[in-house]
């Protein structure tokens, strides 16, 4: 019986920009679909940015149709509020996903770029080369679509581990 791909949708959680990417994950092919960036108004309010975040996600997932998501992890740093309102964006970029019945998993940074450059600490630059190396057909116009792609990728080569996870979860209780 023949699988039918797997269309992951990745989301790089940001209040500026959020970054999308997907792809389909046929067996060990990895096949770029679309990829882009949610943009937000610095002059707009939070609530207003988090709604422009959440109703572009929305049109994205309408429109592709994605089987899975997955966001990367927030990243914690020495700016308490920019850590705070980057975790609201990324609560909405859980969200809009698992409202539309998407399983959502979740990779820390480190676990993407190790997936993807092979190293816990590749540069943006180095993802982006393996991005067009892992995905030809990508051409992804900024950082934050880079990075979404790479986090489908990561989703795409661990998908498996996580799926069971959740079973054995289930079957737990």
């Amino acid at each position: 019986m023949l699988k039918a791909p797997i269309r992951i949708l990745g989301i790089d959680p940001g209040l500026r920009r959020t970054g999308w990417g997907l792809i389909e994950s046929d067996g060990n092919r990895l096949i770029h679909v679309a990829c882009g960036s949610v943009e937000t108004s610095e002059r707009a309010t939070l609530g207003e940015r988090l709604v422009a975040i959440h109703d572009g996600l929305i049109r994205i997932i309408e429109t592709y149709a994605p089987h899975e998501a997955a966001v990367e992890q927030t990243f914690v740093n020495a700016n308490g509020a920019s850590t705070l309102k980057l975790g609201q964006a990324r609560g909405v970029a859980m969200l809009v996903p698992a409202r539309a019945g998407l399983s959502v998993a979740e990779y820390a940074p480190n676990v993407v770029k190790k997936t993807v450059v092979g190293a816990g600490h590749g540069d943006k630059a180095q993802i982006r080369m393996m991005i067009g190396v892992l995905l030809p057909k990508a051409s992804p116009q900024s950082d934050d679509a880079a990075d979404a792609l790479a986090i489908a990728v990561c989703h795409a080569h661990h998908r498996g581990s996580v799926v069971m996870a959740a079973k054995l979860k289930v079957a737990a209780r």
